[in-house]
């Protein structure tokens, strides 16, 4: 008898969990899966079923048919934005119809390049990665450690990112090198790719004489190009910049800046992903000043949501600290894991 109240009570939970199970996906090779859809982002499609463990990723232009149970925030590449059910019809494979407002549209899949649940958790929304290098050279005893971390967080209309990267260096006959970079900042995304954005940035280092430089920056850009293999953006604004210098050879400046510049991420390579960032700095109160920042990272993934990074960061101000250099870089290889 008790056993066959546990059959029973295992079939009844059973159900009850196939029942939150009913997306569905076809693909191009004729696979077809049945499971609970969460997210597509960057050009993969993360879908969790009973049968596996672990979630699937799926290449999202891969997929034929999708049918979905639950309400998700829809971006198109040309920035327009549906929140709806993500449905398509059997006689128009490769195409999606959203509705709104009791009007239904019809879209190619490519066009989509990005959804996710509203309702979706704290941690289905955010993502992480964290990375280590070490170098060494024997003919002068140089040694480099360096740790980075960067958290994202993207909401319905928002997204809130948050890096640190750090590089200490020692070497004989020379002094001990220390350089910090950091980060926070928040993006709001409004119609047709525009979007604001606030952050903040900060930067130490002892070769340049800087204990450091605080950067305030507010403006506006646009998505000029948005598909589920890369992204382009650009933006302006004003920024205000603050600079304290270790030793007492320069004062303290604080100045007003106009910036633009522009974003660039592919991230449909194979394995490979490749972003880009560069900012330039026209002072607008301090006489002929200029500065510039340059990010790059290539990023390879390995199994278990490890990955191996190639980063350089480079600065250049025209008017650095006097007796300093003009041009600040550093380049790294690191190797990391990823949450997302």
């Amino acid at each position: 008898m008790k056993l066959r109240i546990f059959l029973l009570l295992l079939t009844l939970i059973s159900s009850l969990h196939s029942v939150g199970q009913e997306d569905r996906l076809l693909l191009k090779n004729n696979d077809e899966l049945i499971g609970e859809i969460k997210s597509m982002n960057r050009g993969v499609l993360t879908m969790e079923t009973s049968y596996s463990d672990s979630d699937f990723k799926i290449d999202w232009l891969d997929v034929l048919e999708i049918d979905c149970k639950q309400d998700y925030l829809i971006t198109l590449s040309s920035g327009k934005r549906f929140y709806t059910k993500i449905k398509s019809h059997p006689n128009d494979k490769g195409f999606l119809f959203l509705t709104e407002n009791n009007e239904t549209f019809k879209f190619p899949i490519e066009e989509v390049v990005e959804f996710k649940s509203v309702e979706a958790s704290f941690l289905s929304r955010l993502s992480a990665d964290f990375s280590l290098g070490f170098n060494y050279t024997k003919s002068n005893n140089l040694t480099q450690f360096i740790t980075s971390a960067k958290i994202n967080y993207s909401d319905n209309k928002w997204e809130t990112t948050a890096g640190l990267n750090t590089v200490i260096s020692t070497q004989d006959n020379a002094d001990r090198t220390e350089r910090t970079d950091g980060n926070v900042g928040v993006r709001m995304f409004l119609q047709n790719d525009w979007f604001i954005n606030a952050n903040a940035t900060f930067l130490s280092n002892n070769q340049i004489d800087l204990d450091l430089r605080t950067n305030i920056r507010a403006g506006a850009g646009n998505y000029v190009v948005r598909s589920n293999q890369m992204y382009f953006g650009v933006g302006a604004g004003l920024a205000w910049n603050n600079e304290k210098y270790i030793t007492n050879i320069e004062e303290n400046k604080n100045s007003l800046e106009a910036y633009g510049g522009l974003e660039f991420n592919m991230f449909d390579v194979g394995d490979l992903d490749i972003f880009t960032r560069v900012l330039a700095y026209p002072s607008l109160t301090e006489k002929g000043r200029f500065r510039t920042d340059l990010e790059l990272d290539v990023k390879y993934d390995l199994p278990l949501d490890l990955f191996i990074k190639l980063g350089l960061k480079y600065n250049y101000d025209n008017q650095p600290a006097l007796g300093f250099e003009k041009d600040d870089y550093i380049l790294n290889t690191t190797i990391g894991w990823e949450f997302n």
